[in-house]
């Protein structure tokens, strides 16, 4: 089992309740693949060939709408699966995935996967006990950014963001991920207009920073308080 294999499958939600038998079997077959940025991971009506997890990077999954615009469903950052519903009932991806930034993976063969799950009910069991704490993550998520007033469902957007793929940086925590505003609209079900009046508030209040290449979260502490209101 290499390092780099191992690392991936321990940080993997779905993969972190595996015995360690179980995790060498699923390292023999899986291998790690890298992205630059930009480059597509897979494409809206691909058949699924592997189960495909974030190891290091970021990812976008978006999905192009009849009008020709291409709406983010979703950024995800290491250790999460992407595409996964997909992979599991072997059905074209509904959306596509690019890569934010140079971007690590572990990809696991499909067909190796199910092989593995017929022969080895432990390993069946471990990957349930992911599934779950996965579900309830999206839940969790879904929850935080659909419901409410639309000011703290961005500012929740923004915690999400900065727990995720903030770091201690230029006076704040700073988010390395660009989106528009249309896009933060998109992400957080309200109109362009309403979130670049809420960003241009947010920047006057020195609150959330808006930069050429991502966001500076400058006061958490008020941001914290908006997404509880």
């Amino acid at each position: 089992m290499s390092d780099d294999v191992d690392r991936a499958l321990r940080l993997a939600t779905i993969f972190r309740g595996l015995q360690p038998d179980d995790r060498q079997r699923l390292a023999a077959v899986a291998r790690v693949q890298t992205f630059r940025r930009g480059e597509a991971i897979f494409s809206e009506g691909e058949t699924p060939q592997t189960i495909c997890i974030v190891v290091a990077g970021r990812v976008k999954v978006s999905k192009m709408t009849r009008a020709g615009k291409d709406v983010i469903l979703e950024i995800f950052g290491a250790g999460d699966p992407i595409g996964a519903v997909a992979a599991y009932e072997g059905h074209p991806y509904p959306a596509s995935a690019f890569a934010l930034e140079d971007t690590t993976t572990l990809q696991v063969p499909r067909q190796a996967f199910f092989a593995l799950l017929e022969l080895h009910p432990t390993l069946v069991r471990g990957v349930l006990m992911g599934l779950t704490h996965r579900l309830v993550e999206l839940t969790n998520r879904v929850a935080d950014l659909t419901g409410g007033r639309v000011e703290p469902r961005v500012a929740r957007l923004f915690l999400k963001l900065a727990d995720e793929q903030g770091r201690p940086e230029r006076g704040g925590i700073f988010i390395p991920v660009v989106l528009s505003r249309q896009e933060l609209a998109d992400m957080t079900g309200t109109t362009i207009e309403t979130c670049i009046r809420i960003m241009s508030r947010w920047g006057k209040q020195s609150i959330v920073l808006t930069e050429k290449d991502g966001f500076v979260v400058v006061d958490k502490d008020a941001l914290d308080a908006l997404g509880l209101t």
